[in-house]
């Protein structure tokens, strides 16, 4: 039988393989353990806010700060958690909401969202889009009214709503409401977020806020140890395998999400490969992924100015291969490349000045390396390398079938500064 001849029951073959898991939902950032390492005085202080509830009154609305992967989801859901289960245990009646601003990002969405919280008839919520916002509204303040009792609303990525009313309505309706109470507690990584509210809206609010610092590398190490012995099996991890993840996810800041989502690849990569445990070459493997994945979103987003210059730099890039061309790409060539461009695809050119800007931010992105160096009487200019595959990069702006019509195009030589 051919080496290329595929199995009828490929599945059926797979799924007799052991594998590494036993809980492959535990690698994941958004699961959410019965004891959240290095995070009790947060969980306390912000139990301490949110204990008035269970008494009947209203808590103060509370920010949390802090940068990716630092447990303030973790931590928010876990206090949210654990208010329902006293609530349920003294009588009291609590409801805890939690939204994600990223993806209900605004006010209609947003109380529309809250509303149906409490609805269970189909007949009865409220529709995705249509209505008025003043009956959304007014929807809301009824049904959490019948409710009854204190509802906590989280709002994570709460710096991605759109406009300040939403918050404003939020922060204004307990002096609408006459058997309930509202409090909101508000996640995000901006720490100056409240800085460019309206006035009134910080008023209304009147937070308290939280800052959550970053996990160091010992502690992200208790993170990952922890989540391995709920997610994989016994014998499964070499012993330098938690210490290399969190040494890594330390220098991007602490990011126990960082940390979480190399070893689950490292664990997935290991187990597609048939191996019996997770070694250090497979964390150097999910570390390349994570990074190629992360410049790939990153170039499906760019806007289309941003795109035409990366698309330049690739073609140069290709050019000076082709042609032996020593030496990094400089400015100038890039220019002259992205003003054909532009010309064959009927876009608008943008100035050298401002090529030269979105040149930095696509450095700062990390999609490519510009170092600027200067050329004596010439003036300075900036030397571009590539910081991932130039063929990847060019696969995936050929998505679009502007780049892919521009696949033959040749750049015409250029005399080089010495």
């Amino acid at each position: 039988m051919s080496k290329n001849t595929v199995n009828s029951d490929i599945f059926g073959r797979m799924l007799k393989s052991e594998g590494l898991f036993i809980n492959r939902e535990a690698m994941r950032p958004a699961y959410t353990p019965d004891i959240l390492p290095h995070r009790g005085r947060e969980i306390n202080d912000l139990a301490s806010v949110l204990v008035i509830a269970l008494r009947g009154e209203t808590p103060s609305n509370v920010f949390i700060y802090g940068k990716t992967g630092t447990g303030k989801t973790a931590v928010t859901k876990f206090v949210g958690k654990e208010l329902l289960k006293k609530g349920k245990e003294t009588g009291k009646h609590v409801n805890f909401i939690y939204i994600n601003c990223e993806v209900v990002d605004t006010q209609y969405r947003l109380l529309q969202n809250i509303a149906n919280h409490f609805i269970s008839e189909w007949s009865e919520r409220i529709p995705f889009t249509g209505w008025p916002t003043d009956e959304v509204y007014a929807k809301l303040r009824e049904a959490i009214d019948k409710a009854g009792g204190v509802t906590v609303i989280i709002l994570d990525e709460v710096d991605k709503l759109k406009g300040d009313e939403a918050l404003y309505t939020l922060s204004r309706i307990n002096s609408n409401l006459l058997n309930a109470k509202v409090s909101i507690v508000g996640i995000s990584n901006d720490l100056k977020f409240t800085e460019f509210l309206d006035p009134r809206v910080k008023s209304s609010l009147g937070e308290e806020n939280m800052i959550f610092p970053p996990y160091d590398a010992g502690e992200l190490q208790d993170i990952l140890k922890q989540r391995i012995n709920i997610a994989l099996r016994p014998s499964s991890i070499d012993d330098d395998v938690v210490p290399l993840c969190s040494a890594l996810a330390a220098q991007e800041h602490g990011d126990a999400r960082r940390a979480l989502d190399l070893l689950r690849i490292s664990a997935e990569l290991a187990e597609r490969k048939g191996a019996p445990k997770i070694t250090k070459k497979y964390v150097k493997l999910a570390q390349n992924k994570i990074e190629i994945d992360r410049i790939i979103e990153v170039i499906r987003t760019l806007p289309t100015q941003s795109k035409l210059i990366l698309f330049a730099i690739l073609l140069q890039e290709r050019h000076n291969k082709k042609a032996e061309i020593a030496g990094a790409i400089t400015t100038g060539e890039v220019y002259e490349v992205y003003k054909d461009l532009c010309k064959k695809t009927r876009t608008d050119s943008l100035t050298q000045r401002r090529i030269t800007d979105l040149i930095s931010e696509l450095d700062m992105l990390g999609v490519i390396t510009a170092r600027v160096i200067s050329k004596g009487r010439y003036g300075r200019t900036r030397e571009i390398k590539m910081s991932s595959s130039p063929d990847e990069m060019m696969t995936i702006l050929q998505e679009d079938d502007v780049f892919k019509e521009l696949a033959h195009y040749k750049v015409r030589g250029q005399a080089r500064l010495i």
